[in-house]
């Protein structure tokens, strides 16, 4: 099955082929959305998990944007969704063969953020000055 995230095989179809930052474009297009990222993240570490397990591993994200973002990920073909039973529905979430792959990305992802952040200022509640 062919789409606009591509083949079977895990290749992607671009509209910046042939450019140097290709690559860079074509990968934030994917995890660019600032849930998608996290969504990984804890799929990576925690292995398939049901829909409620999910929200609460991923703290502060709404259900309807929690639901929008796996059916994003689905479609790109980066999340496998299973229904386990109807009544009560029940479904399980994890990451597909090309989902795993961002495995070093989000690691390198994560490891950025370890480096770079800074405890809050309790003094300054101004959030544009990060």
């Amino acid at each position: 099955m062919t789409d606009d995230t591509g083949d079977s095989a895990g290749e992607l179809a671009v509209w910046c082929a042939g450019e140097e930052w290709c690559p860079v474009t074509t990968t934030s297009s994917l995890i660019g959305k600032k849930w998608h990222p996290v969504i990984v993240h804890r799929l990576l570490s925690n292995g398939e998990s049901g829909f409620n397990e999910l929200k609460a591993d991923v703290d502060g994200i709404s259900s309807k944007v929690l639901s929008d973002s796996l059916d994003d990920l689905e479609e790109k073909g980066l999340v496998d969704r299973e229904v386990l039973s109807e009544k009560p529905v029940r479904v399980q979430y994890s990451l597909t063969e090309h989902g795993q792959s961002l495995e070093p990305v989000i690691t390198a992802m994560r490891d950025w953020g370890l480096e770079h952040l800074t405890e809050p200022d309790p003094e300054n509640t101004d959030a544009s000055a990060i």
